[in-house]
């Protein structure tokens, strides 16, 4: 099953949230701590990959705020990685830390690494693509942001390209509830919201430590005919569907 999505990329510059990658000596990066809180964590106290992600896109907007970015465009993720090398606990701060480690015509890679007073650490990375706020279409990184943020790319060109693969004919599928609370003001699932069905794919009391990933090739919408499809194995693939289109999709690696 391929995705209704167009593919956004050049197949010249690398992979973007393939890989992590640390900040450029002297550059632009941005900190702030958190403490994980009871709404974060599982039944083993452990952070969930959606809280995670939500920290994430809170620094990300936090950075931009400082930086003093025209609040005029909007950002929609379009690929996570995040690499679990500690768990976060129930009440660990955390201290979280990000910066800008490549870009492309109307997109931008973002690394952050999140470090905790009990040992967590988390490594992650992100595709954010630009758009318009009335269209949500995709628009050229503005002058400001390469001024800002160019340097610690230090010229490094990513795509954002997707690439794991959709759902074969075996995978199980059972339906998926749209929650109205977690739309974003574009009126589809928020990112962060959408890592909900990779949790639910997990198996309970799964390994939390290893390698995440998450792609977003559609829109979520509320109201749909949404399934989620699961396959397990060496590791756990989750897809959200709509009939043939694949609207996101998901894998984690256990280390």
């Amino acid at each position: 099953m391929q995705s209704a999505c167009a593919s956004i990329g050049t197949m010249s510059a690398i992979a973007g949230a393939s890989e992590l990658i640390e900040p450029t000596p002297g550059t632009r990066s941005f900190r702030t701590e958190r403490v994980v809180r009871l709404g974060d964590v599982d039944p083993g106290s452990r952070l969930r990959l959606d809280a995670t992600a939500r920290m994430l896109q809170d620094v990300a907007s936090d950075d931009a705020t400082d930086a003093g970015l025209d609040g005029a465009w909007g950002w929609i993720v379009r690929r996570t990685l995040i690499e679990v090398r500690h768990a976060a606990m129930l009440d660990e701060a955390v201290e979280l830390t990000t910066y800008c480690t490549g870009m492309g015509r109307s997109w931008a890679e973002r690394t952050t690494r999140i470090r905790g007073h009990a040992g967590a650490d988390i490594f992650s990375s992100s595709v954010w693509v630009q758009v318009a706020t009335d269209t949500g279409r995709p628009t050229p990184l503005t002058d400001q942001f390469l001024e800002t943020y160019g340097p610690a790319c230090d010229g490094r060109k990513v795509s954002a390209r997707l690439g794991l693969s959709g759902p074969t004919v075996t995978a199980g599928r059972s339906p998926w509830a749209v929650r109205r609370a977690d739309l974003d003001p574009f009126d589809h699932v928020n990112n962060a919201a959408n890592w909900a069905f990779l949790e639910e794919a997990l198996a309970p009391g799964a390994v939390r430590v290893g390698r995440a990933e998450m792609e977003f090739a559609a829109p979520v919408m509320h109201g749909g005919t949404v399934e989620m499809a699961v396959e397990r194995g060496d590791s756990t693939a989750a897809w959200l569907v709509e009939g043939d289109c694949v609207l996101s999709s998901a894998r984690w690696t256990a280390a």
